[in-house]
């Protein structure tokens, strides 16, 4: 009798730890059904980001550039520069109360918010990937064809000296970016990121390295990152193939850092 009693306790701890360490996992594949929470035995939950305003005809082109200076034509029923987004206030993530705005990334580098359609920009002589793209006041950027412009570009002499739109598929990182202060845009941080020439789902996906806890992404759109620790934070973000291999193309993979601090009043 006591023999049984042993071995019926051993099954029930050997089939309890079984399963604890089935749980445990490096990599989490993110259920794109709008609005579910991310249940993950991994620090940080993952939550589809709620619908924005679609701004379906909102439009950027690439005027011209000459003397450091870019010229876009930004157009849109409703989609304005400087306006703030409907919904901001209910996203609970970071906003910018300049409003909406152009992500401008060239090559590898964070991207720069402009709030008007003409600003000054200096790149250098030679060869240089441009995305500029609109975004929403929150920094949610606008996916559609025509609110972008993706082009590879030769620059000589402060000016534009040959262009051709890019052909490759690439990924561009966006958000997070810098310094988030208080509780109201740390609890919530907003992922956000830029595709041309691809589109996500069996031959492509996007790995998130999110402090050394990945998550792969079928779907473009972008998520809140729930769990981020106060102090430095370390994003990389890899475009790779149906079967998990990087993607042999320009600027991939992409890595930033961003930091979340206590707001000291709070």
């Amino acid at each position: 009798m006591r023999y049984s009693i042993l071995l019926i306790f051993s099954v029930i701890v050997l089939f309890g730890c079984q399963s604890e360490t089935d749980t445990k996992s490096t990599e989490t594949i993110v259920s794109t059904e709008q609005g579910k929470k991310i249940a993950t035995p991994n620090k940080y939950n993952i939550l589809p980001f709620t619908n924005s305003p679609a701004f379906n005809d909102a439009a950027i082109a690439l005027e011209g550039y000459k003397d450091n200076k870019f010229n876009f034509k930004v157009s849109g029923t409703d989609y304005k520069l400087g306006a703030q987004t409907p919904d901001a206030p209910q996203k609970m993530c970071a906003n910018s109360g300049k409003g909406q705005h152009i992500h401008l990334i060239v090559d590898n580098m964070p991207y720069a918010a402009k709030y008007t359609s003409e600003f000054e920009y200096e790149i250098p002589d030679g060869q240089h990937y441009v995305l500029a793209f609109l975004s929403r006041s929150y920094h949610e950027s606008i996916k559609t064809a025509a609110a972008n412009i993706c082009k590879l570009i030769y620059f000589k002499d402060n000016a534009i000296f040959k262009e051709a739109d890019s052909k490759e598929p690439m990924l561009f990182y966006s958000r997070p970016k810098g310094t988030y202060i208080g509780k109201a845009d740390t609890e919530k941080i907003m992922l956000d990121f830029y595709l041309a020439n691809l589109t996500l789902g069996k031959d492509y996906k996007v790995v998130a390295d999110i402090n050394g806890e990945k998550h792969t992404f079928d779907k473009w759109q972008p998520y809140y990152i729930e769990g981020l620790p106060m102090g430095e934070n370390t994003i990389t973000l890899t475009l790779v193939d149906g079967s998990g291999n990087k993607v042999d193309t320009p600027l991939n993979p992409v890595t930033r850092k961003f930091t979340l601090k206590e707001d000291p009043v709070e």
